[in-house]
Parts: structure tokens; sequence; C-alpha cells
């Protein structure tokens, strides 16, 4: 082969790829009088909802001038509109940019404006975020509001006077962006990793076969994340079968009512993170209804501790499911289905781990010149593999940090058995050096976890004038329960190294989570600095104990 050829002495033809709107059709198509989406008592048949989506797109390209590549931010909680907002950006062949509907009108702004918005979706109540946007981003022309505002017509009023109009998929290339999916990362401003209508395709069938395999048009997943994120991948890969999407009928997660509604529509399937999942199988209701349907309960986002993996296995059956993946490789680096999750501490259990490799990715553990180590030695988790983002929009210095010789640099640390299966150590950011010893807090915190009296833990590192680094712990006891810091430092000598033993420990009511229900080492050092609990102090234990963040 000479220098000119291609590789494989093959020049592609062609790049086009499907355009992702086109699997609501396909549901559309095969189950047309079947229910797409309920949400509260409303229920829209997939012929409903592919002739409103086919509206909005209609209206977005010949009424707002929406053309190929546009982005198109949508601030909106979980309701239809939004999810319908998906497949009507993608049919006109523009980019999916969903927020966090908690944040502030400032932090909305600055997405407008970064991700360069041409058009807002919003929920009438959000009518000062879709203001600040306006105000931020020049090149803003319309803001469609859901429900009445007198910002710009109502988005149903716009699918109203446009149904029986459509308009053809527009052709994308397997690189086209489809989705910006917005990571904040433990520090800085948040940053838009580029989702493609080809990577996507290859995420929605890795899904479907590592995660819920077998799910069809007869199955039934209900939604307690915001669509904006994990959720709203894991309901596509829904639609790509037909399955049809349950909306919990408010904003704030009544158990009871989640748990009524899975024995009422006998779900199948569910994504959530850790502490969601905790939250679920605790509360008393998981006993008086029937959730007997239930086959893959997914978790992501966070570790799961064994106290809690084993207490849904025990509430829920052999049921769990557990990826690990960042948004920026679209939740696909490995899996840990229902057969390798065990409630016995037995030497086949592989308590800790995440799993192994997705089906099409590869990952590896590399130290900080990049090269592979061996297994059972900690160092960066790093992933190839087409689920892996096409970069992020506009930010080469963050590029140039996130990619080594191919490779994503995740930022979590780990190690591979033999095997190949995964155990995460924790976020490189998260470790710290006490003495000279690296100390992993996820290690603590699951120890901490075996106490029957505590019922979350987080651990920082703080600096220390002896030690260099030193960690704080912060405990939530259960519900009645009292535990003092000296008893439980006690109780955890001679579980793990003296050295990583917290110097000081804390206890607060509850942890502050992140508006995806995940506690975050960034929101805990925030809240310790503000409450003035970063200092270590002389007598090494601390035994304040705090109200709710």
């Amino acid at each position: 082969m000479t220098n000119n050829e291609p590789k494989g002495g093959v020049t592609p033809v062609s790049t086009r790829v499907m355009n992702l709107a086109n699997f609501l059709s396909q549901a559309a198509r095969r189950n047309p009088d079947e229910i797409a989406l309920v949400h509260g008592d409303r229920r829209w048949r997939w012929s409903e909802m592919e002739a409103r989506v086919d509206a909005m797109a209609y209206a977005l390209v010949h009424e707002f001038g929406v053309r190929k590549g546009d982005r198109i931010l949508v601030h909106s909680a979980n309701c239809n509109q939004m999810f319908e907002s998906m497949f009507a950006a993608f049919r006109a062949g523009a980019v999916w940019v969903p927020t966090n509907f908690r944040q502030l009108p400032e932090e909305v702004a600055y997405l407008a404006e970064s991700s360069g918005a041409r058009l807002v979706i919003f929920q009438a109540a959000f009518e000062a975020h879709a203001e600040a946007c306006r105000a931020a981003g020049e090149q803003i022309g319309s803001c469609i509001p859901i429900g009445s505002s007198r910002v710009g017509e109502d988005y149903d009023a716009i699918v109203a006077r446009n149904l029986g109009r459509s308009v053809s998929p527009v052709a994308v290339d397997r690189d086209d962006p489809c989705w910006y999916f917005y990571t904040s990362g433990t520090t800085g401003r948040p940053k838009a990793a580029v989702l493609t209508h080809g990577q996507m395709a290859f995420v929605i069938n890795n899904h479907i076969g590592d995660l819920f395999p077998a799910t069809t048009h007869r199955d039934r997943s209900i939604v307690v994340a915001p669509l904006s994120h994990g959720a709203g991948i894991h309901q596509l890969c829904q639609v790509a079968r037909g399955a049809t999407t349950i909306l919990l009928p408010s904003e704030k997660l009544d158990i009871p009512q989640f748990w009524a509604l899975v024995e009422k529509w006998r779900v199948n399937n569910l994504f959530a993170v850790p502490t969601i999942v905790k939250l679920l199988i605790e509360d008393p209701s998981v006993d008086r209804y029937d959730h007997s349907s239930l086959r893959y309960v997914i978790y992501a986002g966070a570790p799961m501790y064994r106290a809690d993996q084993k207490k849904a296995l025990e509430k829920l059956g052999a049921v769990l499911v557990q990826y690990f993946g960042l948004g920026e490789v679209t939740g696909a680096i490995t899996v840990l289905p229902p057969a390798f999750h065990s409630s016995e501490d037995g030497p086949d259990a592989r308590i800790g781990t995440c799993g192994f490799e997705r089906t099409g990715m590869q990952l590896q553990i590399q130290d900080e010149d990049g090269n592979e180590v061996p297994a059972g030695a900690t160092g960066e988790i790093c992933v190839i593999g087409p689920a892996v983002f096409a970069g992020y929009y506009r930010n080469p210095e963050a590029n140039a940090k996130a990619f080594r010789n191919g490779w994503f640099r995740t930022g979590d640390l780990g190690h591979v058995d033999a095997q190949g299966f995964l155990y995460i150590t924790g976020r490189a950011s998260d470790m710290y050096i006490s003495g000279g010893s690296n100390v992993y807090p996820r290690e603590i915190e699951e120890k901490l976890l075996m106490h029957p009296d505590i019922s979350e833990a987080a651990i920082v590192g703080v600096p220390d004038p002896v030690w260099g680094e030193v960690g704080i712990a912060v405990c939530v006891a259960r519900g009645g329960a009292t535990v003092g810091a000296a008893a439980l430092r006690e109780w955890l000598d001679g579980k793990i190294a003296r050295y990583k033993l917290p110097k000081k420990i804390v206890f607060w009511s509850e942890m502050p989570k992140s508006a995806y229900g995940k506690i975050t080492k960034k929101l805990i050092r925030e809240e310790l600095e503000r409450r003035g609990e970063l200092d270590i102090g002389s007598a090494g234990i601390g035994e304040r104990r705090s109200a709710a963040p």
C-alpha cells in the first residue's frame, strides 16, 4: 500500500447514518395505538406523539428558521413537551441542549451563551431563565414557553395549529452532533460534551444489549430522574424498543406514589442514581405494593455501597444492574448484570466491582505517563470505543486534557482484577495523601456504612500541618440512632489501617446532594467550609451535630 492509498484499500463511500428521530417514527409505525407516554392522568399513543413531534419540527424549520446544526436549549422539568422536543430537534437536524431545571437563571444563561443556542424552549415557570438567556445570547431569536407566558406563544398552541404538517428528518452523518450533554465535573464552568447521531446509535444498541436485553413494546419504564441527562438517554432507548415511558406526576419524588405506579403499570425497568434507589427501598411503602414485575433496576452515576446493595437485593430480588460511565462516554464503560450481584459476602461475590467492559468498549488502567499498569495496580481509568463523545464544544484546552494517545481519561481511579472486573477507588481529585501514603475515601466510606447506625457517609481530605492531609468524615445517622464520633472512630479502628482513620467526624441530619440525587464531594466541601468545620483543631475528633444543609 502506498501512502496515498486509503486505509484498508477502500475509500468510504458514505458516512451517512439514521437520524435518531426515526426511532420514534419506527415505534409509531409498529405500535400506533399503544401507549407511548404517561404523565399523571394524561396518556399519549405513539401515533399522537409522532404527530405532535412532526408538528413542532415543522414549526421549528418553517416558522422559527431552525437549520441543521442550530442549538435548541430546553429548560424544563420532566414533561411530555420536553421529551417531544428532543425528537423535534433531531428531526430538524438541530442539536438538543437540555439543562438541569434546578439551575439558576444566570447558570442557564451561561449554557445558552456557551452553546450558541438560537432558540429556547422553557417551562413557563422559568420565565426569568428565558429572559436571562435572551440577555446573554444575542444569537437567540425566539423563546417557546411550555404553558402561558408573555415571552412567546405556547408550545402546545404551536403544535395544535401545525398538526398534520411534517418535515422529513434532516439527513445526518455519523459525526453530526445531536445533543450537547453538559458535564460540570468537580471544578470550573460546565462543559458541553458533543454527542453525535452515529455515536448515540451505538450507545442505544449497547444499552439495550448490555443493560436491559429482551426489552419490547410490552415493557414499561418509569422515570425518577431528570430527562436532561442519563434518564433521557435511558428513555431514548425505550422509544427504540417501543416501550412505554411513565413520568412521575410531580417534580418531588413521592415514594409511595412511585411504588403505586410500579404496581399499576406493571413496570419492568427504571434508571436511578444509588441514593434514589436507597430511598426507594428504605421507605416502608416498598412492602405495600407489588413490584414483582421489575426485571431491571439500573443504577449508575455514583457507587452503590455494599450495605445498600444487600438491602436492595433483599427487597427487590435479582434485578440490579450497575453500569459505570461518564456523560462523555454516554454511560457505556462497564456493566454488572443481575447475575453478578450477590447478597452473600463469599469469595465469588466480587464485592465492590462495577463490572466488566461494555460490548464494543475497551478500558485500560494507566499510570501518569499513559502506560498500562498490571492487574491489581491502581491508576487512572481510560477508555476507547464508539461510545466516546466527539469532544467538548469549542474547548480545545479541555479536549487536550481529556484525551491521551486516543484514550479518553475519565479522571477516576481504579484497578482491574485478573478477569477484567473493574474496581473504582474514587475520583483522582478525591484522593488525598496522608503521611506520604495515598488514601482513597471510598474504602473508608464502605467501612463506615457497615456500622448499623450509619445511613450515609462521605470523606474529604483537608490540609494538616503534621501529616500533609487528613480526612474529615461526614456521617448521617439512621433515624433515631445516636452514635458518637469517638465511638465510631474506635469502631473503625482495626477495620482499616490507622493512617486511613478520619481525624475528624461530624454528623449532619442529611447530606447535600446534586440535582440528580448524587452525594458530591464538591458540595460536601463547600458545606463544611460554610459551617466552619474544615478546621481539624487540636482535639482531632469533632462531634458537632449540625442541622440539615
